[in-house]
């Protein structure tokens, strides 16, 4: 009965390991080296993670741990405080009419935030919305739609 610690692969399924450096009569001339450069000397070769003198991609990485997005998607931010002040009831509120009123630009996407309170009805169309706001918003009779992601 054969045991974990007797298994080893068939003789056919394993290779000699090459005994590189140990002399002429191992393997040839060069004793499996080749013939010059650095690696052909004793001691020579590069160390881990050496890319032949470019930058190294361990230094390229950051230092400190985390992920900081390199095209990250930057909102225009709305809070009901502002729709409050800015808007009538029973209006519509979306991009153009709050790039019309001057508080957002219309290249960015828009999310609402739960800052204040909302008292008047209105219906907001949004890119993204907090739970606080959409609560805020049906609690005074409105509603919020949500664009879906492009």
């Amino acid at each position: 009965m054969s045991k974990l610690n007797n298994l080893k692969p068939s003789s056919s399924q394993t290779q000699t390991r090459k005994r590189v450096g140990r002399g002429n009569g191992s393997s040839g001339t060069y004793a499996g080296r080749g013939m010059n450069g650095q690696n052909s000397r004793t001691g020579g070769g590069v160390r881990r993670g050496f890319e032949g003198g470019q930058t190294p991609l361990f230094k390229k990485l950051g230092k400190l741990k985390g992920f900081k997005a390199f095209r990250p998607t930057v909102f225009n931010i709305i809070n009901l405080a502002t729709l409050e002040e800015k808007f009538e009831a029973g209006s519509t509120v979306d991009q153009n009419t709050l790039n019309e009123k001057g508080l957002i630009d219309i290249k960015k996407p828009t999310k609402l935030l739960g800052k204040g309170e909302l008292t008047k009805k209105l219906t907001i169309t949004v890119d993204k919305a907090s739970s606080s706001a959409v609560k805020a918003v049906e609690s005074a009779g409105g509603s919020v739609n949500i664009l879906a992601a492009k």
